[in-house]
Parts: C-alpha cells; sequence; structure tokens
C-alpha cells in the first residue's frame, strides 16, 4: 500500500510545484503589461512611478476579482469604493484576458 501512495504523493508535489512556477512567470509577463501600458504614468511600485498612486501592499488587500475589476471597470469600482481618482482611472478593455490574467497576477504579488 505504501508503495502505491509514493508515486502519488510525487505527482502531487510536481503539481503544486508547477502550479507556483505558472503563476511567477504569469506574475513576470504581467510586470511586462504593467510596463507596456505606461502604467507608472498614474502608480508606483517598490517607489517607481508617480508616488501618488502606490499599488505596494495592495496585492495583500484585494481580491483577484476585485483587481481584475480594477483593471477592466475602474469607473464602477472608484464609485463602490467611493474612491475620488484624479484623473480617474480608464478602464483597461482593449487588453486581451491573458493580459488582464497577467496584471492581475502581478498585483496581486505585491504583498508590501
Amino acid at each position: 500500500m505504501k508503495q502505491t501512495l509514493i508515486p502519488c504523493v510525487v505527482a502531487m508535489v510536481a503539481l503544486i510545484g508547477a502550479g507556483s512556477a505558472s503563476a511567477q512567470s504569469s506574475a513576470a509577463d504581467g510586470e511586462k503589461v504593467f510596463a507596456a501600458q505606461k502604467c507608472t504614468i498614474c502608480h508606483s511600485v517598490a517607489g517607481e512611478g508617480n508616488k501618488k498612486g502606490p499599488l505596494d501592499g495592495v496585492g495583500a488587500k484585494l481580491s483577484a476579482d476585485d483587481i481584475r475589476s480594477w483593471i477592466t471597470n475602474a469607473p464602477d469600482m472608484a464609485a463602490k469604493a467611493k474612491a475620488e481618482r484624479k484623473p480617474p482611472m480608464k478602464p483597461y478593455t482593449s487588453l486581451s484576458k491573458a493580459e488582464v490574467d497577467a496584471l492581475v497576477a502581478f498585483v496581486q504579488s505585491l504583498k508590501k
């Protein structure tokens, strides 16, 4: 019985590791999208960019769904949060699903 469990445990560990590597890759891809979309005009990460819109720690405060909504429908999210942004953040509706997923992964990685 023990011998049949070992391959299952090894497979589970491999899958967990692959998921973690995929998340890191996605966050790295999101950082590229962040740069390509010139998000630092309004936001900063680790002191780089516009200090008025820091994103450090946002990944610990917002869910992936909330981050996605801020990216794709910022005006509605600002209204819900009663946040007055000047200038208001525009919705990024022209990004592909993969680009939004990568941006979400990147912003979620910003835990501190």
